[in-house]
């Protein structure tokens, strides 16, 4: 069993922990992890971004394209070390700390039945960034988790969310905010917000 901190609405710790099942059925909010892994075209002044195919057997979402990697915190886990257990589990990279670049944070809401039972999906998630040159042959990926992985131009991705003409369980404005961290990179400042120093 998998075991969650709960979250308040700024991301701070509630002080309850409850099993991941009971935290879908409920719609409690708690901590994910994603991690969207970007090659940057700087000939084609453009970028694409990795969407991770998730496996069939999985109890959310079969066969839907998803963020590059991602996961819940499990009850004790900072995000940082989360989302670098997750890239190596589900795509068999190993990175550090200092590889991920923090982009924002997102809360999301989305509720579907899957196989009869309503599936209740509250995330307080922190977004980072990882440049990756890496073909998808390179890559090792989890079978009980990805079923395979597409590096696709970041334009065409956002039009087909939102269109949704690709079954994915992305949040729309998530991607959005992405689509404009990538932008930004090529807006004259030669670097994406998320390198900006403070």
């Amino acid at each position: 069993m998998e075991y969650i901190d709960l979250r308040n609405e700024d991301g701070s710790l509630t002080g309850e922990v409850k099993e991941r099942s009971l935290i879908h059925r409920d719609g409690d909010l708690h901590g994910t992890s994603h991690v969207w892994l970007i090659r940057y075209q700087e000939d084609m002044h453009s970028a694409e971004v990795l969407l991770q195919k998730r496996s069939k057997n999985k109890d959310s979402f079969p066969g839907s394209y998803d963020i590059s990697s991602a996961g819940h915190i499990p009850a004790g886990v900072d995000f940082i070390d989360s989302a670098l257990r997750e890239l190596e589990e589900e795509l068999g990279i190993k990175a550090k700390a200092e590889d991920l670049h923090y982009g924002f944070t997102h809360i999301g809401y989305h509720e579907e039945e899957f196989y009869g039972k309503l599936f209740k999906n509250h995330e307080y998630s922190k977004v980072y960034l990882y440049e990756c040159n890496l073909s998808p042959e390179e890559m090792r990926l989890q079978d009980e988790e990805v079923e395979s992985v597409l590096w696709i131009d970041y334009r065409e991705c956002l039009e087909h969310i939102r269109k949704d003409d690709l079954k994915h369980c992305i949040f729309k404005d998530e991607f959005e905010r992405l689509a404009l961290e990538i932008e930004t990179y090529f807006a004259g400042t030669g670097r994406p917000l998320w390198k900006k120093e403070l």
